[in-house]
């Protein structure tokens, strides 16, 4: 038996294997070689990504919102006193804190002694915990102004020295509504004119801006899930009425960090540190 023949059709068969294995190698061999070139070249002529200055000073994000837990008020409306807001309140930088931002500064971290006219009615900060206390101021920030021509941030606003506070609080602590002499009927002495899981923003008075009376932002802190819902569908409704808190009411828990406080008149923020002002019904922590 020729052996020869016989195995002629295996030893073409077996070459022509390792031929077509050499040129799968050599194609692949290329791909990945033009793979690594093209993402190279991208690389190379990749512009730097600038941070985005709208976020670069805003608040140390939290992640996923926390599941607040309920503080255990019933919440109701009061109708507004027209106009409405002139945009999106989620897009209002007098509403919303967080499109203007903050940036932490140095000072005095205490309460402080300014000298000049108060109104006795004015919100008192001391009764935003139970009972009314000073506590420990842990950090300052300045907020950043707004240019309402351009329709973008300013420059951080330096006078006075600090306008939000941090303020020491035990993670889960039950927040108030400060205590004033304003009274917006039905005793309700507040609007929420803001609201998103960690930050609300409060007016003393029923009209849907903060161009008159007094201004409360809190920051990282966990609104009420009941006083959210209700915010939220009077908002998509056309606020026409918006949240009312009365005097003492419970409407959010502390967060771990330190919730922020920062308090307005007629539109201009304040030093909040002003014992004279917002601390006056007070004792030590």
């Amino acid at each position: 038996m020729d052996w020869s023949s016989s195995q002629t059709p295996r030893v073409k068969m077996n070459h022509w294997v390792k031929q077509r294995q050499a040129v799968i190698r050599v194609v692949l061999s290329w791909a990945v070689l033009s793979l690594f070139l093209l993402g190279w070249g991208q690389h190379a002529n990749a512009q730097p990504v600038e941070p985005d200055p709208f976020r670069q000073f805003l608040p140390l994000t939290m992640g996923e919102p926390t599941l607040c837990r309920p503080t255990g008020s019933t919440f109701a409306s009061l109708p507004v006193i027209p106009p409405r807001t002139d945009r999106p309140a989620a897009l209002h930088p007098d509403l919303n804190l967080a499109l203007r931002g903050y940036s932490q500064t140095d000072g005095v971290k205490d309460y402080i002694w300014i000298d000049g006219p108060t109104d006795p009615r004015a919100p008192q900060l001391s009764t935003l915990l139970s009972p009314p206390q000073r506590p420990p101021i842990q950090a300052l920030w300045q907020v950043y102004d707004w240019d309402w021509e351009q329709n973008r941030r300013g420059d951080v606003i330096t006078s006075p020295e600090a306008t939000l506070i941090g303020l020491s609080a035990t993670a889960d602590e039950v927040l108030h509504l400060p205590l004033s002499g304003y009274d917006l009927g039905r005793g309700y002495s507040a609007l929420v004119l803001y609201a998103e899981p960690h930050r609300i923003t409060l007016k003393f008075t029923r009209e849907d801006n903060v161009v008159w009376g007094y201004t409360i932002h809190l920051e990282n802190i966990c609104v009420d899930p009941g006083l959210l819902a209700l915010y939220n569908a009077l908002n998509v409704g056309g606020r026409a009425n918006l949240p009312a808190l009365k005097p003492g009411q419970p409407f959010a828990r502390a967060l771990a960090s330190p919730p922020g406080v920062a308090i307005r008149d007629n539109g201009s923020f304040m030093d909040p540190r002003s014992i004279k002002d917002w601390w006056r019904s007070s004792v030590g922590r």
